[in-house]
């Protein structure tokens, strides 16, 4: 008897992955539409008081399971009450969804290139291990690897740290249908970063998140922890960000080549205008990140330039000289919701 396994994903109180899976028999292959919706114990995830604690989930999106190979699939799904079918306050895909109905011939594309540092023992990867007991406080790592300079895009055993991860993590979302454009080491050791992109719309979101599902899972095989928090270790290390390219089919016509002055500056003065509104928005302890130091932007202040990557936004040289392109937003910290940003920068620079 055929069948098709579904790993059913969701996002929980905290903007952690959690999943189910469901065996759909008597199935060949599935689409979206051939797909349930289900339930799970909302009070087990900060989503639901214990008295009244289902939670429905809708599929959203599916892609094929690295996993598991064959015809099965990995479903993005998004969370709901059963009462009066309201989405939850978690739930933030359902308004992006409804902002990016707007103005479609805009085509409003993305590419998010994600940061992240991997941990295990206590430790980031390529760092001195602790076995100082906890109990009391934070366990406190003694002792750090040589300043930061040698492990940028970095090659070696002494200089980069959990390749296997990296690599393992590229061929699944690949085989997933990841639209991966790259990964590369980063600044601090035991940090790395993929690209998702170009993506249209609500599709970015869904694909980040697909992507983070597996890059955690691929990490769990390995007994390695992975961290979105934008400073993972103080001082004077990089810390991690979540950059997010935008563009609209009017800002990237080539027949369009005062795109940059009638465009793209107008859409700085929105930007800056509504700085605080996206800095709230835009991942939780940013502030350590967003200091004006390690090729950040004070996050007191908006700014934006050509080339320039100590602005909070950048736009690129070749955009500036060719008069059409896209801009890149540096705000937006390692942990932030790909959902709430992409719908937050179409709607600031396009919709409103």
């Amino acid at each position: 008897m055929p069948y098709v396994i579904a790993e059913y994903i969701w996002i929980d109180a905290d903007g952690g992955y959690r999943s189910k899976t469901k065996v759909v028999h008597n199935k060949e292959s599935v689409t979206v539409a051939d797909l349930p919706n289900w339930n799970y114990d909302g009070s087990s995830t900060g989503q639901a008081p214990g008295e009244d604690s289902e939670v429905i989930i809708k599929p959203r999106a599916i892609y094929p399971d690295p996993f598991r190979g064959g015809n099965n699939v990995l479903v993005i799904t998004d969370t709901y009450r059963p009462a009066d079918d309201e989405p939850l306050p978690t739930n933030t895909r359902n308004p992006a969804a409804k902002i990016f109905e707007n103005k479609p011939e805009e085509e409003p594309w993305f590419g998010i290139e994600q940061e992240y540092t991997m941990f295990k023992d206590g430790a980031p990867l390529g760092w001195p291990k602790s076995k100082a007991a906890s109990g009391f406080g934070p366990t406190i790592t003694i002792g750090y690897p040589a300043p930061q300079g040698p492990y940028y895009c970095s090659a070696g055993a002494d200089v980069a740290f959990g390749r296997e991860i990296v690599e393992e993590h590229l061929d699944y979302v690949l085989k997933a249908g990841i639209n991966c454009s790259g990964i590369n080491a980063e600044v601090m050791p035991g940090q790395w970063e993929y690209q998702v992109g170009p993506c249209v719309g609500i599709d970015a979101g869904d694909q980040l998140v697909v992507s983070r599902y597996i890059l955690v899972r691929v990490a769990e095989k390995y007994g390695v922890t992975i961290s979105f928090d934008p400073k993972p270790i103080p001082g004077d290390w990089n810390g991690a960000g979540c950059h997010t390219n935008f563009s609209t089919a009017s800002m990237r016509d080539p027949k369009n080549t005062d795109a940059f002055e009638t465009i793209i500056k107008p859409m700085m003065e929105k930007l800056g205008a509504k700085h605080a509104e996206h800095i709230a928005a835009y991942g939780e302890g940013n502030e350590k990140r967003l200091t004006g130091a390690h090729e950040t932007a004070s996050i007191e202040k908006f700014s934006w330039g050509v080339a320039d990557r100590g602005c909070s936004v950048r736009v690129g040289n070749e955009t500036a000289k060719r008069g059409y392109g896209y801009f890149e937003d540096r705000r937006p910290a390692s942990n932030m919701d790909p959902y709430v940003v992409t719908s937050m920068i179409y709607n600031t620079c396009v919709v409103e």
